[in-house]
């Protein structure tokens, strides 16, 4: 169920510039009016629902306090999908935590938003 207030964003692959992920995955980002984002993965006939917070401050920790929460998200998650199955990724998380995994990520989503400005 999608509220009024909620802000949708879809982003389809191939459409995005980054071969390495899966040519059928389909990632909606939806944003929960308790701060959360839902974002669901469609893809090689599975269906994969993740609740994400970003911290206070976060944004601005990694450079990119001008862009929008859902922006982040989504960009998190095609990373997130570059490096392993939707199946794998955890089903509620901080985008913080990304980094616990996967040391390269706050270097890797500034340079992925620059390069999609």
């Amino acid at each position: 169920m999608i509220f009024a207030d909620d802000m949708v964003t879809r982003a389809r692959r191939p459409t995005t510039s980054t071969a390495t992920i899966a040519a059928m995955d389909e990632v909606s980002v939806v944003a929960q009016s308790d701060g959360t984002y839902r974002v669901d993965v469609v893809g090689g006939g599975t269906v994969t629902t993740h609740i994400v917070s970003i911290p206070t401050g976060y944004s601005a920790d990694l450079g990119c306090e001008d862009v929008d929460g859902a922006r982040l998200v989504r960009e998190s998650f095609a990373f997130l999908l570059e490096h392993e199955p939707p199946t794998s990724i955890l089903r509620r998380f901080r985008l913080d935590q990304i980094a616990d995994y996967f040391p390269a990520y706050p270097s890797a989503i500034r340079r992925r938003l620059e390069t999609r400005g």
